[in-house]
């Protein structure tokens, strides 16, 4: 088969079948009256195309400063994004083209004029920070640029956040009162910070975005053009076409094998939704029920390693936990949520009696021969190479030539045309990211150079009054909230800049609690053995108490010693104690924390008054959009009873026994905790039974109670094989009436 006749994707990740489907930018901005000329069609392609080699150049074989990189990365994605994201939308044709002909000078404008900002970083410097004329000028065009460009892409939610936050800085902030009073900065120094330094656009994060999220979202787009989702389609066709609710089965399967190449929710929904929902709706499945599983599966995809989205890429660099730990220890939960939400799925199935077979579902093996080698051979090599401890963008470009090398053992051989389609849909399924990303930035340096940070972390500590369970709630209602207005990975960023360090302290407090930690303070005053970088907070306090710090007291005194510490400086020799502890302790502490940002940072996706994922559900499905993410945001209870294991058990961090079998525990548990709220299990259940069942499942998911965990096991299973029985005896019944 000719490139010309490969399958390919659209827009979205959808099938389609020929080769403007695999040139998204071409036929959406077509459809929107943008780029009629096919000569800016093909400017389009073409830059994007050479933002894609440009990224492949330096991230394999380039040394660029995080400046440039970084820099040269929001120049070609903003130029792509004026010309693909109107500055608004008009009815007649010459306004259309009268605004297309400002965004081409926007675009243009803000692409060299970024690239020369950052080319005079040596002269700024020369002259002692300050900023010439011209440079004022550039400055406000990129930051400008960066909120407008967020502005067409996410809506105003985000801009008018940064405005927030750059005015804070600058002005509102010294005329507020209480903990987030700020005496301000100058308007030079913060725009100065905002593009030059680490926590600014070009930092950290748009480090991230230009290295590791670019690549993944390339090699996603390389198996995409493979055929690679019509594989995923079919294997899940294959493992559960014939089981009984396969189509559901199907749609969660789908999901998760989707969301290894895409980071994006709303894609993974419309790329395999547009398939598995119709199949759901024929089978009997009630529609909203159908756009739900699909919508909480979709969620899901952002939770399953390899890719995970971009926010797992940020957590690797937040926590500097490299990101192959972060992928493997990611696997088990994210089954543990998958098959919360196939649990929903066969529920349903028994419950309306939905016993469809897919008579055409192909054979496993016939599939793994048609369409593995393209999907397998890459995934193989990227987690080979991260295994073997190369980095992740090192072994990125190395999966993506697999993808290519792969194809040629398929039906559908890439050549050069489906790898220049390949390279263009990479750039364009990145420009919403990247150019979220970089304007994120201003956001993380407002929350770096006012502390602010420090401070939320304190007021959530004091809120929660020490309890993790009360913090976690508080984080997860924080999420909600700023859901709502920000896509997933900006929702895990600010949320992780504020509420991680807080999360990791109350965790580390769990395991090694104060009183312990006080206790030992005590008795090495007692003994004389007091550490040398806790004794200068004892002579802040009293000076005169430094020649009893080194000499043995009776028990009596250094109690009395510490009891007269002021508080404040209590807390200070507790925080220094927690430096002292364990390593391994502290690391886990601190990824677990972030995993529970991380995971409760996704329930904005179905979790309505704004639930983007289930609304794209249910313009497939034709359900009420709001409906539909209450039925989404029930199915993905999973969401909010994982992050519980990952603060209170060694889920994460434990041992391979350990984290099995807390993975065995967490399954029969939201098994049980679905079951009660549906009613169901393989035949309805009576209230009493509900209860209990409900009761057992809070037993299973209670951490660190394996009496009560024992016993909720016990529970479940008796209810099951009671239930089993009454459902043989539901289906015996007809037949002996016949």
């Amino acid at each position: 088969m000719s490139d010309k006749d490969a399958p390919s994707n659209g827009p979205d990740g959808a099938s389609g079948g020929t080769v403007a489907a695999a040139l998204p930018d071409v036929a959406i901005i077509a459809d929107e009256g943008r780029l009629e000329d096919r000569r800016w069609q093909a400017v389009f392609t073409a830059v994007a195309v050479a933002v894609s080699l440009f990224h492949l150049w330096a991230n394999l074989f380039a040394t660029l400063s995080t400046l440039w990189l970084a820099g040269v990365h929001f120049a070609g994605l903003a130029f792509l994004c004026a010309l693909r994201f109107p500055l608004f939308h008009v009815g007649s044709r010459r306004g259309r083209n009268a605004i297309f002909a400002l965004d081409v000078v926007f675009g243009v404008a803000l692409a060299v004029g970024t690239i020369v900002l950052i080319a005079s970083e040596n002269a700024i410097y020369a002259r002692g920070v300050h900023l010439a004329p011209h440079e004022w000028a550039l400055a406000f065009l990129t930051i400008f640029g960066a909120i407008e460009l967020t502005r067409r892409t996410t809506g105003w939610i985000i801009p008018v956040l940064i405005l927030t936050a750059l005015t804070y800085v600058t002005w509102w902030g010294d005329h507020i009162d209480g903990v987030f009073r700020f005496a301000g900065l100058s308007v030079e120094t913060v725009v100065f910070r905002s593009i030059f330094s680490d926590e600014g656009m070009f930092g950290m994060i748009g480090r991230i975005s230009s290295s590791f999220v670019f690549l993944f979202i390339l090699f996603g787009a390389f198996l995409v053009r493979s055929g690679a989702g019509e594989f995923i389609i079919d294997i899940a066709r294959a493992i559960s076409g014939r089981l009984t609710g396969g189509p559901g089965f199907i749609a969660v399967i789908a999901s998760g094998l989707t969301g290894t190449i895409s980071g994006s929710a709303v894609a993974n929904t419309t790329s395999t939704g547009v398939i598995t929902i119709p199949l759901m709706k024929r089978s009997g499945f009630p529609p909203r029920f159908a756009a739900g599983v699909e919508a909480a599966s979709s969620t899901g995809g952002q939770l399953m390693p390899p890719i995970m989205g971009a926010g797992a890429f940020v957590m690797a660099n937040y926590t500097q936990i490299p990101y192959l730990d972060i992928v493997a220890v990611s696997f088990l939960p994210a089954f543990v949520y998958f098959l919360s939400v196939a649990f929903f799925v066969r529920i349903e199935a028994k419950r309306h009696n939905i016993v469809s077979h897919d008579d055409d579902a192909p054979r496993v093996i016939e599939v793994l021969k048609k369409g593995g080698p393209a999907f397998l051979i890459p995934i193989c090599v990227l987690i080979g190479l991260l295994v073997y401890g190369f980095t992740p963008t090192f072994a990125g470009g190395w999966a993506i030539l697999a993808v290519v090398v792969a194809s040629w053992l398929t039906p559908n051989p890439m050549g050069p045309r489906a790898i220049v389609e390949a390279l263009a849909m990479g750039a364009r399924n990145m420009i919403t990211t990247g150019v979220l990303l970089i304007a994120i930035g201003l956001i993380v340096n407002v929350i770096a150079m006012a502390s602010i940070g420090n401070t939320f972390s304190l007021m959530i500590t004091q809120w929660a009054g020490g309890n993790l369970m009360i913090a976690i709630v508080l984080v997860a209602l924080a999420s909600l909230v700023l859901g709502m207005g920000l896509p997933v990975t900006a929702a895990y960023i600010v949320l992780a800049t504020l509420s991680a360090p807080a999360l990791q302290i109350l965790i580390v407090n769990q395991i090694v609690p104060p009183e312990m930690m006080r206790a030992d303070i005590v008795a090495a005053l007692a003994e004389g053995t007091l550490s040398e970088a806790i004794k200068p907070f004892f002579m802040l306090a009293d000076p005169s108490v430094m020649a009893k710090l080194s000499a043995p007291m009776p028990p009596a005194d250094a109690e009395a010693l510490w009891n007269a510490l002021p508080p404040e400086v209590v807390t200070q020799i507790m925080a220094q104690q927690r430096l002292a502890l364990p390593v391994a302790l502290t690391t886990g502490a601190l990824l677990s924390a972030h995993m529970i940002v991380f995971w409760l940072s996704q329930d904005s996706n179905v979790t309505p008054p704004v639930c983007l994922t289930a609304f794209a559900a249910a313009a497939i499905a034709k359900t009420p959009p709001m409906l539909t993410g209450f039925t989404a945001w029930r199915l993905a209870k999973g969401l909010y009873l994982v992050p519980i294991l990952f603060a209170y058990t060694p889920f994460l961090t434990g041992t391979i026994p350990q984290m099995l079998t807390l993975f065995a525990i967490a399954t029969l548990g939201v098994y049980a905790l679905g079951a009660a709220i549906e009613g169901h299990m393989e035949a309805p259940i009576p209230w009493p039974l509900r209860i209990l069942l409900g009761a057992a499942g809070v037993a299973l998911v209670w951490p660190n109670t394996p009496y009560l965990e024992a016993a909720g096991a016990t529970v479940v299973l008796a209810i099951f094989a009671f239930n089993i029985r009454a459902d043989r005896r539901r289906r015996a019944a007809p037949a002996r009436s016949a």
